[in-house]
């Protein structure tokens, strides 16, 4: 059995290499990788294939970047090419991105089945793109892989037949646990002289927070007001960089002693600097998990999230927007009051084992 397992964006890469393994398990099942190239720069995306010892993949799109209708529309133009040239038995897309949708519409035209992993969630915020591509692509799979009760609740909800729908816990966290130990081994803590646990460390990518410059203000305010207090390493995206550029935020940013711009990291050495951590400040949603996993406290800059584990029973807190606000939550944590999270159900790491065995269960491959 043919089954292409797609990639597009960072993320992605993290959920699909516990797979891409698991399947190895299976002689009946023949995995084929399809980057799209979503995130075709170096930093964005070889290095990750590199750290989680992902086979290169058979086929490469190169999309690159432009607007959500281009990008998803180039996608959507040379998938087809792909999936009538290799004849898939099914497509697996993972997560919320651009790819995700696009290769999700693309096979249920042609009638190849569809199988999404990280089913389920949603912020209730239509605003947010990833939202539409998470709704679109579950109303169109065959196949749909749940990592907590809300995903079941949500779709149960939207009327998708309960025979299609597996809760077998967070494959994200599958790459997180295999790759915990050989992380610790990075050299990022000492290259940049940080003590572990006397940090913060901060990751921004979602539009409202870094396409607005009032927004982005409001957070470097944050910044300035704890920056004698903490160093923050900031690992850039780079269209977040090129932000802080045209916003004219770079003579703030030099002015303060303790913060620091980084090029994007690869994953061991991002999951080293997570993992000792005093407190992460994000607007991602892997990344609330990958916290709630490590028991590292995080503060969500958002009004809501897709996750809502994270912070039912993880060490996630939402954080308003505001200036004042973020700098009394961290100022929270550095007094010592952080909150008690406990690990979610089946978020441990064998996710993808169980996520294999019910697809050649279903196909009978």
């Amino acid at each position: 059995m043919r089954i292409m397992n797609v990639v597009g964006a960072r993320p992605n890469f993290m959920k699909v290499a516990p797979i891409q393994r698991a399947m190895g398990q299976y002689p009946q099942l023949e995995p084929v990788l399809v980057h799209t190239g979503q995130h075709y720069d170096e930093k964005m995306s070889k290095i990750f294939f590199d750290d989680l010892e992902l086979p290169q993949p058979e086929v490469y799109l190169g999309v690159g970047s432009g607007s959500h209708a281009k990008q998803t529309a180039a996608i959507m133009v040379a998938f087809e090419d792909i999936l009538l040239q290799y004849q898939p038995d099914a497509v697996l897309v993972v997560g919320d991105v651009n790819s995700t949708v696009a290769c999700a519409l693309t096979a249920t035209k042609l009638h190849v089945p569809v199988i999404h992993v990280e089913a389920g969630l949603r912020s209730g915020d239509r605003r947010m793109p990833e939202e539409i591509n998470r709704i679109v692509t579950d109303a169109l799979s065959d196949i749909l892989f749940v990592t907590e009760q809300s995903g079941l609740d949500h779709l149960k909800q939207e009327g998708i037949a309960a025979e299609k729908v597996h809760f077998v816990g967070n494959v994200m966290i599958d790459s997180l646990r295999f790759y915990q130990e050989k992380a610790r081994q990075s050299s990022i803590l000492t290259d940049l002289g940080l003590s572990p646990w006397e940090y913060a460390l901060v990751t921004l990518h979602r539009p409202s927070n870094v396409d607005d410059k009032a927004a982005l203000q409001t957070i470097l305010s944050a910044f300035s007001e704890l920056d004698p207090q903490l160093p923050v390493i900031f690992p850039v995206h780079p269209r977040t960089r090129q932000r802080l550029i045209d916003f004219g935020f770079q003579n703030q940013i030099e002015s303060l002693t303790n913060f620091r711009l980084l090029p994007p990291l690869g994953y061991l050495d991002f999951l080293n600097a997570m993992q000792h951590a005093m407190v992460v400040i994000t607007d991602s949603g892997g990344i609330q998990e990958e916290t709630t996993a490590l028991s590292i406290p995080c503060l969500t800059l958002r009004e809501n999230t897709e996750r809502p584990v994270t912070i039912t029973l993880g060490t996630n807190q939402l954080i308003p927007l505001e200036t004042g606000a973020i700098v009394a939550a961290v100022q929270e944590i550095l007094a010592g009051n952080t909150k008690t999270g406990q690990i979610p159900p089946l978020w441990d790491g064998h996710t993808a084992e169980r996520i294999v065995k019910v697809i050649n269960h279903v196909y009978h491959a």
